[in-house]
């Protein structure tokens, strides 16, 4: 710190300044204003006003050197802030761009750039793109407007991130095998088994083209749609995704994508886990050969006759690890209720050998029949007051309302009788508490279960996508910017599960991002950063997770570039 002098000879005015960076500027900011000569022999008495004041602003340096006392902020209540100044910004991000940069993202932007002239950085708008849509998930415009809140801003134009969403498009593959290949040095990779599921997203507009098509929706949508098939490692992280036509069968779409990590990815023995709808006898069989195997829901109903008697055969029941054999109807409703019991025997179906696991669990038995009970409740008002009961889906509560048109002396009836159909009710009935896999391996039975178990997590990255990083409703047109759009909310999910790893998987997917996105700090000018956001119990597992601390009262320009280096650190 300085003392420095303005105004004029005859009427001066003193005043405390330092040098301060702000971004990549110096500049003087005044720390106090002492005042005129009059001013400060009103603050000194009787000592020399000059001497007074350079052994005043001698104090002020060495307090602040170390450490005594703390800045001092002044604000006027008569004085407007200065226009077109942000004066906050979001830091929460930086834990996301510690992965990001770790991951090596910077670098196969690096590689891709190699081979195209453009003049745009790649990589802050990709950057940008993923962490928005963590942070502020929305369209590509809106997304480069809240970017402007980050701690650093892009420096990117709208029109230069559509151009590089063609670029993104084009080099997909080579984006996701050396994604993969650089995560391996992040965290470890269970590629043992690998779990695929498919699922959709609808457009906002009424004519499908040559992408966009009608189809069944997951969300009953009547709007064209795009499909996406997804693979996943055992930790719930992905691992490669592709999109498909809106109107197209989803169990081909398998095969291609793997063969696709075959070729790219340099793994070939896995244990691919899907559901019943993508239990195609050639995905089983292409999964029979060269080390594979594979883990998949079997409906029983859709199983032979003396296939589905052995499942419904009360005896001849297990309990891992134990040699005795049970009886349904002999198990105890409380000792019981969390065992998971089970059958099994080899099949040949369709020229393929299966190992056919069928489990019976009380607690399963007791939710389908919670289920049913409400869906029975549901079409008992229909019974009531008969709908339209025409169009009746695999779910649907209409499956248990029948009409008859006749009485039961075989006349016409006057009128429809509409009544429950106990007679489906009884049939679903049969199935509750069962649960069937096939495979084609040869392992324990517990074993077998807890890979199945573990596929509730591709349905959880869905989820995700599509609540929480809002990957739908989707405003592009073009094949190649949808397929981009894609591939930033596959990276931006990746990078969440790895932040899910590193802080122990012990916070639910809405507290860890709103804390994320909560992290908002006050921009102190010349001085710091200043937080505004409620210190909880998981911003000090991020920041003991991460190395870095943005929880302090003020975090000076100095500490706070160092923080932005560390997240910035490139892969080895």
């Amino acid at each position: 710190m300085k003392l420095t002098c303005a105004g004029t000879k005859k009427s001066p005015t003193y005043y405390v300044q330092k040098s301060v960076r702000i971004g990549n500027k110096t500049t003087t900011k005044t720390v106090e204003r002492l005042g005129s000569i009059e001013e400060i022999k009103a603050r000194c008495g009787d000592a020399d006003p000059i001497e007074w004041a350079k052994e005043y602003t001698k104090k002020l340096t060495l307090a602040e050197k170390e450490s005594k006392q703390g800045i001092l902020l002044k604000y006027s209540a008569s004085q407007l802030i200065d226009k077109n100044v942000r004066r906050s910004c979001n830091a929460g991000y930086l834990f996301l761009q510690d992965i990001y940069y770790s991951l090596g993202i910077d670098k196969i932007c690096d590689k891709i750039a190699e081979k195209y002239k453009f003049e745009y950085d790649l990589n802050d708008i990709l950057s940008m793109l993923v962490y928005s849509r963590i942070i502020t998930p929305c369209s590509k415009r809106a997304s480069l407007l809240d970017a402007q809140d980050f701690l650093e801003q892009p420096k990117c134009k709208l029109h230069q991130i559509y151009r590089a969403l063609e670029v993104i498009a084009k080099e997909n593959d080579f984006f996701q095998s050396e994604l993969y290949k650089n995560s391996q040095s992040v965290v470890e990779r269970k590629k043992e088994v690998l779990y695929y599921d498919c699922t959709n997203y609808y457009f906002e507009i009424e004519e499908e083209d040559d992408f966009r098509k009608y189809g069944v929706s997951k969300e009953h949508r009547p709007n064209p749609i795009v499909q996406m098939g997804l693979f996943m490692d055992a930790d719930g992280i992905p691992l490669s995704f592709s999109l498909f036509n809106g109107n197209e069968n989803e169990q081909p779409s398998m095969s291609p994508l793997e063969q696709k990590i075959l070729k790219d990815f340099g793994t070939s023995d896995f244990i691919v886990c899907t559901d019943a709808g993508l239990s195609s006898t050639a995905n089983r069989k292409f999964n029979s050969i060269q080390g594979r195997g594979f883990v998949t829901t079997q409906s029983i109903k859709k199983l032979k006759g003396f296939l589905q008697d052995f499942c419904l055969d009360e005896d001849g029941w297990h309990l891992p690890g134990d040699k005795d054999t049970y009886k349904l109807s002999e198990l105890d409703e409380d000792a019981d209720f969390d065992k998971t019991f089970y059958k099994d025997r080899w099949i040949n179906e369709d020229g393929l050998e299966q190992h056919l696991i069928v489990t019976y669990s009380i607690k399963y038995r007791n939710y389908q029949r919670l289920i049913r009970e409400r869906q029975i409740e549901r079409a008992k008002k229909y019974v009531e007051s008969p709908a339209d009961l025409n169009r009746k889906k695999a779910n649907d509560p209409k499956r248990f309302v029948e009409q008859d048109h006749c009485t039961s002396d075989g006349e016409v009836a006057a009128k429809t009788i509409t009544s429950l159909n106990q007679n489906q009710i009884d049939e679903e009935s049969k199935y509750d508490g069962l649960y069937a896999v096939c495979t084609n391996l040869d392992y324990n039975v517990s074993d077998i279960i807890k890979i199945n178990q573990k596929r509730w997590e591709i349905e959880e990255c869905f989820r995700i996508l599509k609540t929480e990083f809002k990957a739908r409703p989707i405003y592009l047109s073009r094949k190649d910017r949808i397929t981009a759009h894609f591939t930033t909310c596959f990276t931006a999910l990746i990078i969440y599960r790895i932040l899910e790893k590193k802080m122990d998987n012990q916070y639910t997917c809405e507290e860890l991002i709103n804390t994320i996105r909560s992290m908002d700090m006050m921009i102190a000018s010349g001085e710091g950063y200043i937080p505004t956001y409620t210190r909880t119990d998981i911003t000090d597992d991020l920041h003991a997770a991460f190395g870095f601390r943005t929880d302090y009262q003020i975090i000076s320009q100095k500490n706070m570039r160092k923080i932005l280096n560390q997240t910035k650190k490139k892969q080895k």
